[in-house]
């Protein structure tokens, strides 16, 4: 037995034994539950699951335990659901989609149960950016499917009912915007000596492995070095990567792994694998991040695959507290996928073409260049965020950077439209401030994705940016977008507010600016 479904086995153990208070009635459940997004599944499940059966529920705490217990219940049904649909799956394409989905319920399955731990030290803002992730990852799930063309009959074996009550658990949890306290507690991966390692004049002195194309490091490949990291080391695992191409697919799960590289254009991880190669979007990424706590310095993360191949993600990070600084990100549609939990990104240069930077993290860009690439149907689109329930606290915020075109773009930029953005889902969310916006940019800014789809239920912003592009005048009309005047709305998407930066990022010794 694996350890995932050891740890399934005696979670279903502690939920079927566990026991809340004593009983609720009927009405109870219905007025509690006619409280959320989805009363309906709410209600039924409360009511028949034999788990959460005689149980009470005094107030809200109560009704938001009982609540995560059920979806938790819920999701590792639908995890043993998903496994079974492994002999359904009749072509590599159906398995490529079913490979993500074991993977994303299991990824689910652990935040919730960081959410239930009472052993966790944790906010109430943590909980939220966890079940962010949490509906993120089944929402991933199903596009694998659609993108590869799966049958529906496929499709019908996955059940809708985790996604709502998980949106039921982040109506009850959620946090209204407020100048943050910050905690007086940081990530346990913060040791004595760690402030140093940012600075340090050489990586190779603070390393704990060197990586080396020439046989001079301990390995040749960076996956080799990964795996062979320790999951927890209990402090910060340093990998010093040198220069050279590194031509490999590297996945990182181990907590608190730091990459340090010789520099953009000199360490070099490249891969090449597409949509249009037969992968799903969540699965083409070169380097695709799941350990809490990552830090990436001085490297170049590349996808090779070319726009002809549509989706092709040059970097995936899912991990909580991420920190990219001075890195690059090569690539054209898809290019960073800033998947979920909360990320910081500092002098990084972004290269693509379209939606080359979305996904649904908590995720601040400072001081970075973004540079748009000649797409092959002459649009450009900047983002794609991926915000699909109100209540996520996510979004992408560009505070004091750089758009402008890459050299191939420039020659030819005056027949391509470029946008800053176009809403990838329902409550797509993302702020551009203080930032240089070249003539590249269309005087509209915006893009629609498909009529009026979410143009009222979006929040697209800008703030006192500068350059020929920047002007509001002729920008789309949309009830969702907003030319902010106000330093105090415009803070919420700062460093200190919307990813609480003050709180973690100290300790990384990444510069970084918390406020506007």
């Amino acid at each position: 037995m694996s350890t995932f479904n050891l740890f399934i086995t005696l979670l279903v153990f502690f939920l079927l034994s566990s026991s809340f208070v004593s009983s609720y009635s009927g009405n109870d459940v219905q007025l509690w539950c006619n409280q959320t997004p989805n009363p309906q599944p709410c209600e039924y499940f409360l009511t028949n699951s034999p788990t959460q059966q005689n149980k009470k529920i005094n107030q809200k705490s109560d009704f938001l335990q009982l609540s995560l217990q059920l979806v938790q219940e819920r999701a590792l049904i639908a995890h043993a659901n998903t496994l079974s649909l492994a002999s359904k799956c009749r072509n590599p394409r159906e398995t490529a989609a079913w490979t993500d989905c074991v993977e994303l319920y299991e990824q689910t399955i652990l935040k919730l149960n960081k959410t239930l731990d009472p052993n966790t030290k944790s906010s109430q803002v943590d909980t939220q950016t966890w079940l962010s992730t949490a509906l993120t990852n089944l929402e991933t799930c199903k596009a694998g499917f659609y993108e590869l063309g799966v049958q529906d009959y496929v499709l019908s074996f996955m059940s809708n009912n985790v996604t709502q009550l998980l949106s039921n658990t982040l109506a009850l949890n959620k946090v209204e915007y407020q100048e943050p306290s910050y905690r007086d507690w940081f990530p346990t991966w913060v040791k004595p000596g760690d402030r140093k390692l940012l600075q340090a004049s050489s990586p190779a002195s603070k390393a704990n492995v060197v990586v080396a194309k020439d046989g001079s490091g301990k390995y040749t490949t960076v996956s080799a070095a990964i795996n062979a990291a320790p999951v927890s080391s209990g402090g910060r695992y340093v990998i010093y990567v040198k220069s050279g191409v590194y031509n490999e697919q590297v996945e990182i799960k181990a907590k608190n792994i730091m990459l340090v590289g010789d520099g953009i254009g000199k360490t070099i991880i490249t891969g090449s694998k597409s949509v249009g190669g037969g992968t799903t979007t969540f699965s083409s990424a070169t380097v695709a991040v799941v350990g809490d706590g990552f830090i990436a310095q001085d490297i170049t993360f590349r996808n090779t695959a070319g726009a002809a191949n549509h989706q092709a993600v040059a970097l995936r990070s899912g991990s909580d507290l991420s920190v990219f600084y001075r890195c690059s990100f090569e690539g054209y549609q898809d290019t960073l996928y800033v998947y979920s939990d909360r990320q910081f990104y500092r002098e990084c240069d972004i290269y693509g073409t379209v939606d080359f930077i979305f996904g649904n993290a908590a995720v601040v860009f400072q001081n970075c260049n973004l540079y748009a690439r000649n797409p092959p149907n002459r649009i450009n689109t900047i983002t794609a965020q991926g915000r699909s329930d109100p209540n996520q606290n996510t979004g992408i915020s560009i505070h004091n950077s750089r758009v402008t075109a890459a050299s191939d773009l420039s020659p030819v930029q005056s027949s391509v439209k470029t946008y800053l953005g176009r809403p990838w889902k329902q409550y797509s969310r993302t702020v551009f401030m203080k930032s240089y916006l070249d003539s590249l940019i269309n005087g509209e800014g915006w893009l629609e994705w498909s009529g009026n789809f979410a143009l009222s239920s979006l929040y697209y912003g800008e703030y006192m940016n500068t350059g020929p592009g920047s002007s509001t005048t002729n920008r789309v009309k949309w009830l969702g977008y907003h030319a902010i005047t106000s330093a105090s709305e415009a803070s919420q998407f700062s460093v200190g507010n919307f990813i609480a930066g003050n709180s973690w990022l100290p300790e990384t010794t990444v510069p970084f600016t918390s406020g506007l």
